[in-house]
């Protein structure tokens, strides 16, 4: 028995407890409700850092638009499905303001937030072809991905893409797809966990690929604008937020409301899908639904299936947040730029108590400040250490749940973590490597 800063004896028998085989692999929902426990029996407070949900209040804009929605009575009317009309001109007005990229409102549809286009997608596009059944990860992922491809009945393939940087990415990457079966590249830009962010050189090769081999790339753009390296926040000038969409018209963009816009809660976002491939005709599509054709099998037939559309009175909020956003009233990344300066600090305390950062260069770039990190402690494999941290109040999730090669290393995200919590982290972390030298 060590002395920690919570009650060893509490932390060990809630683990027990908890009936979860290892607490290592538990998913980001089982480390909560963990933590919950621990924290009702002991009054402690955690540094709270497995949950990637927005600490932040949502946009006011999105609140009072819902609210006027909700009280002329749009609740008790099913909306369009494939998204209201106003809704749909914005989703179109930000992809050509933010992205530089041309679309038509046709081709933009409101989903029950990015994980249900995600879902939408993964069906719909590897129904397709017959040959072509798999998606290929470009790891680390964000695990409920590949939670739906299980539950779907989906194939996938996977790698760690921080070992192909650069011109590695090429022949790696074509060593999947020339085996004929891959359907769809899904990724996160940035990427969660890591955060890396893809070079231009990187979204090219990807888009290359995608051309040569018909193969349809899934970018999740769910940390919108947060690479605050650069700023993305100004309407209609460079730069622009990067995607792999300016270089192939294969691909689908999944745009979330839940970090960039506060607005987690009402579950809205934005599935993009480039023109050709919503025209496109797949004849085996066909087996599944009443149409060949891509976007209409997509909104009549799948997402029609899942949810029958997305909630009614949330679209209004997203499109009053979208036109604040297009006409240059609303900046949403000036809201959200605190996730990278608490990000620096925390790290720092992580470094200077014998932590490394894992995933730390974008090719020879240093990674930017954001709402995640990695870490890593000398001697522990991430569910090692997750465990182990438990006791010194500290939570976060173990990598190897997320598909990284690095075992070692953990995520942490710091949107939860207060400022007036510093003090704690520090001393806890103090702690840990006094315990561990």
């Amino acid at each position: 028995m060590k002395e920690t800063p919570i009650n060893y004896e509490v932390v060990t028998r809630c683990i027990a407890e908890s009936h979860v085989p290892s607490i290592g692999k538990a998913t980001i929902r089982e480390i909560k409700k963990l933590i919950n426990t621990i924290e009702d029996e002991t009054g402690e407070r955690f540094i709270r850092m497995e949950m990637g949900v927005p600490g932040i209040p949502p946009a006011s804009v999105g609140v009072e638009a819902e609210i006027a929605a909700l009280r002329k009575g749009v609740a008790a009317i099913y909306p369009e499905i494939d998204g209201l009309p106003q809704l749909k001109t914005e989703m179109a007005r930000f992809v050509k303001l933010f992205l530089d990229i041309d679309i038509t409102p046709e081709n933009c549809i409101p989903t029950v937030g990015s994980m249900q286009g995600g879902y939408a997608a993964f069906m719909t596009v590897n129904r397709m072809y017959i040959e072509k059944d798999t998606t290929l990860f470009l790891d680390p992922c964000f695990p409920v991905h590949k939670q739906q491809h299980k539950v779907i009945g989906t194939n996938y393939e996977a790698f760690d893409v921080y070992d192909y940087r650069g011109e590695k990415l090429r022949d790696k990457l074509e060593s999947y797809l020339k085996k004929g079966n891959i359907a769809s590249i899904i990724y996160s830009n940035p990427n969660n966990p890591s955060w890396i962010c893809f070079t231009d050189k990187e979204l090219r090769i990807i888009a290359e690929l995608a051309n040569k081999y018909n193969v349809v790339v899934m970018e999740d753009l769910a940390y919108f604008g947060m690479d605050f390296r650069k700023d993305y926040s100004q309407p209609g000038k460079p730069p622009y937020q990067p995607t792999v969409a300016k270089y192939t018209d294969n691909y689908i963009l999944f745009v979330s409301s839940s970090k960039a816009f506060s607005y987690a809660g009402q579950r809205i976002g934005m599935m993009v899908i480039s023109p050709k491939l919503f025209n496109t005709t797949a004849p085996d599509l066909k087996r599944y639904y009443s149409s060949d054709q891509f976007g209409r099998a997509m909104i009549y037939g799948t997402i029609y299936s899942l949810s029958s559309g997305t909630s009614h009175s949330a679209q209004y909020a997203l499109a009053a947040m979208l036109k604040g956003a297009n006409d240059g009233t609303f900046n949403f990344v000036a809201d959200v730029k605190q996730y990278g300066e608490k990000a620096k600090i925390m790290k720092k305390m992580f470094i200077d108590n014998g932590f490394t950062i894992v995933y730390d260069m974008d090719e020879n770039e240093p990674l930017a400040d954001g709402f995640y990190f990695t870490f890593a402690y000398p001697g522990f494999t991430g569910e090692q250490l997750l465990e182990e941290l438990l006791y010194y109040g500290i939570s976060a999730i173990s990598l190897a749940i997320t598909g990284s090669s690095r075992i070692e290393g953990m995520r942490a995200c710091v949107s939860l973590v207060h400022r007036d919590q510093f003090p704690d982290l520090e001393k806890r972390l103090k702690k840990f490597h006094e315990n561990h030298p």
